[in-house]
């Protein structure tokens, strides 16, 4: 029950930042912008670990294996200026729906596929039909705009 509820805070915590990220590009530019939220998130993260306990450190993480699963601050960068992009040219509703679809997608063949260290899911039919219908809507919401 945790996970979902964490789940759904996040999800309303990242079209928040979008919408006020794009908004904040509008006076600076987009990387300006994702080199403040990174540093502002890496401020924030530094004051929490100093809050929470320090059980492991920058050494732990530097001399982590395999290097490439040290990529997610760079990661990070481009999904900030993803999202800024996207929301700018479709708006944050729709924006968010291509961005949350992709998500899905690309997150059931990491785990259909057990890429990248996770435990290799089974397939099930249903999930595909979950895909189709999440697809679907897409369109229906984009088909929407184009009915005007």
């Amino acid at each position: 029950m945790w996970g979902m509820i964490i789940s759904v805070i996040s999800g309303i915590l990242m079209s928040i930042q979008g919408v006020f990220n794009t908004e904040v590009t509008k006076a600076t530019n987009i990387w300006i912008t994702a080199a403040f939220v990174q540093l502002s998130a890496f401020i924030v993260c530094m004051l929490a670990w100093f809050v929470t306990g320090r059980e492991s450190s920058m050494a732990d993480v530097i001399n982590f294996r395999p290097l490439y699963m040290l990529s997610g601050g760079i990661i990070g960068a481009f999904i900030t200026y993803t999202v800024v992009s996207g929301m700018n040219l479709l708006g944050p509703a729709k924006a968010v729906l291509f961005i949350i679809t992709a998500q899905i997608i690309a997150a059931y063949l990491i785990e259909l596929f057990g890429l990248f260290g996770t435990e290799k899911a089974s397939f099930h039919w249903s999930k595909l039909a979950g895909l189709v219908l999440i697809i679907g809507g897409l369109i229906v919401f984009k088909w929407h705009d184009t009915a005007k």
